[in-house]
């Protein structure tokens, strides 16, 4: 089954359109033929990683059901060179038009994220640690966003509170500490739970572990700080998985892997994204 196959994705792009669309594309109207039929490229205008094909072909489809599949040159997850057409969609001059922008800033968010993805994923080859995302994303977008990520080779964090345990700052405050916190989740979830636990120093740290959290998350900590915190917990019980979280950049990225960690999470990969460029140039057929 496609990434897109379901029924509230589809009713979002409805929704995207009509944001746009509005009462109707009146330039369109007024001055393209109803007849007249056109051939759209997506041009990449800069290095990318495509993702968001499916996305953009859904646009069109929805606008008219009859629209032709798009065509692809390259698929999701492909790298493309600036200057390329990695596919092309035809149909209606007047469908293309109506859903080219919608189309354009879905593939142009897409394929930024996955394209800093795969930037962060390079950064960290060689080391066992793997780069995951956050719940950081756009409203409506969280989906696709994520999907994103997985293109560019990052893996998913959480999809949503209801995804799994994970105890922060205020929950151990609001709990009456780390010890509490993790015996009240171990008594309240299902055993198909894992029970992950954010710690800002080695007395929380040994707290959770000695409480039997499966995950710990390193928040905020210097990567010398990170590669202490590590051996500590590996030395507690070596089949903790460990996380880093906080401010992680390009130029960090490699320190907090080598320091160690099994999961790097990067809120950026969603929450900072800059869109790529790409244009969507159509000619008449």
């Amino acid at each position: 089954m496609s990434w897109l196959d379901t029924g509230a994705i589809m009713a979002q792009i409805g929704e995207f359109l009509a944001e746009d669309l509005g009462r109707g594309d009146i330039t369109t109207q007024a001055t393209v033929p109803d007849e007249a039929r056109g051939a759209g490229r997506f041009l990449a205008k800069e290095d990318l990683v495509v993702c968001g094909l499916e996305a953009a072909e859904a646009v069109f489809l929805h606008l008219d059901g009859d629209s032709p599949e798009l065509e692809p040159v390259f698929n999701d997850g492909d790298e493309v060179a600036a200057a390329t057409v990695f596919a092309t969609q035809k149909g209606y001059a007047d469908v293309l038009l109506a859903g080219e922008r919608t189309a354009l800033n879905l593939i142009q968010r897409l394929s930024g994220i996955a394209t800093l993805t795969r930037q962060f994923v390079r950064a960290v080859e060689g080391t066992n640690a793997v780069i995951v995302d956050t719940r950081k994303t756009t409203p409506g977008l969280r989906m696709l966003e994520k999907y994103a990520v997985t293109v560019g080779g990052g893996k998913n964090h959480r999809l949503g509170l209801d995804d799994g345990v994970l105890i922060k700052d205020n929950h151990i405050a609001l709990a009456g500490g780390v010890k509490a916190a993790v015996a009240m989740a171990k008594q309240k979830v299902g055993h198909l739970h894992k029970i992950e636990v954010e710690i800002g120093n080695w007395a929380q740290l040994r707290e959770a572990i000695t409480a039997g959290a499966d995950i710990v998350m390193l928040d905020n900590q210097t990567p010398d700080e990170a590669a202490k915190l590590v051996e500590m917990a590996r030395n507690l019980n070596p089949n903790v998985l460990i996380e880093a979280s906080g401010n992680m950049n390009l130029d960090t990225v490699r320190s907090y892997a080598e320091a160690g960690v099994d999961l790097i999470s990067v809120g950026k990969l969603t929450h900072s994204a800059r869109a790529v460029d790409i244009s969507f140039k159509i000619q008449t057929i």
